[in-house]
């Protein structure tokens, strides 16, 4: 009788048995499909050309849309370009140091609180701070004084006048370092610190206005026989906002911001003289940039306000 044996490689497995097959991998549900990120919508064209016509006004694009050697030091700034404009042509008029205090102040909260229940005191803090010509020279004036304040009685000091005189300390720290800040860049890019001399303030303060119109003369608003102002590069109809300190309506006047409610005013607003827009942005303020309005319209009497004002700079 024939007897199978088995090979010792089958009696090994006997011994060592085959593993068994991994259990197939566990099935997770699939992610649930992410929607696209948004993206942000381009500018509107006409958007995007006013913009660079106001960087060709302004000098820091050529007809080319090239950056000019000013265009390329205002980059350098963070500021609105009006801003950085006004800044650089500052030394020029001698009142860099304070038109670099006006501008760190316009880039922080205001700075002239006005609580509801304690508003005419506010406007009476306010009041003593006012300069007839308007509110960029007011706030330069609030900011003095705090500077002041500061050097003589310290932080302590400082923060007890700024609360008696209703200005919020906080926004007057921040624009402090903002003004440090431009300061260095104004340094590294060779923009010297210059201020008048005082002993005549009306032309101390002449000096800063004629600065301020080198960087806002696109914002800049007419008086109409009617009473209300047409801005001249929109030829909206606005009137001086109620905060403003002025006493008296001038016939030209530059402004910080447009704001609309349930009217249009401007806001943050200073008296300007119509020959000196004339004078410093005649790229600007030439009569090709206003076609002829009919009589009663909005920008008639604007026209015909900047042909005299061209006509008397022409003798």
């Amino acid at each position: 009788m024939l007897l199978l044996t088995r090979s010792p490689h089958e009696q090994n497995q006997d011994l060592h048995p085959a593993p068994p097959h991994p259990p197939p991998p566990p099935s997770f549900p699939s992610p649930p499909s992410r929607a696209p990120l948004p993206t942000q919508d381009p500018p509107a064209p006409e958007t995007l050309m006013r913009a660079l016509e106001q960087l060709n006004y302004l000098g820091a694009l050529d007809d080319e849309g090239e950056l000019t050697p000013l265009g390329r030091t205002m980059s350098e700034f963070p500021l609105e370009p009006q801003l950085a404009k006004a800044l650089l042509s500052a030394p020029a008029f001698d009142c860099s140091n304070e038109v670099l205090s006006i501008v760190a102040l316009l880039s922080v909260q205001q700075v002239f609180m006005r609580p509801k229940e304690a508003a005419k005191a506010a406007d009476a803090a306010k009041a003593a701070f006012a300069h007839v010509d308007g509110d960029h020279l007011t706030l330069l004036n609030a900011y003095h004084g705090y500077r002041t304040r500061l050097a003589g009685a310290g932080e302590a000091g400082a923060k007890d006048w700024a609360w008696d005189n209703f200005l919020d300390i906080r926004a007057l720290k921040a624009a402090d370092n903002v003004r440090s800040q431009l300061e260095r860049t104004m340094t590294k890019q060779g923009v010297p610190l210059r201020s008048p001399e005082f002993s005549d303030p009306r032309g101390y303060y002449t000096l800063i206005r004629r600065a301020l119109c080198t960087g806002f003369f696109m914002t800049v608003a007419h008086k109409q026989s009617a009473g209300h102002y047409i801005t001249v590069k929109d030829n909206q109809q606005v009137a001086l906002h109620p905060s403003t300190v002025l006493d008296d309506k001038p016939e030209w006047v530059l402004f910080q911001e447009f704001v609309l409610t349930s009217r249009n005013y401007v806001r943050t607003v200073t008296r300007v003289e119509g020959k000196w827009l004339v004078e410093l942005a005649p790229h600007y303020f030439d009569l090709s940039n206003f076609p002829g309005a009919k009589p009663g319209e909005g920008g008639s009497e604007t026209r015909r306000a900047i042909e005299k004002l061209i006509a008397v700079q022409r003798k």
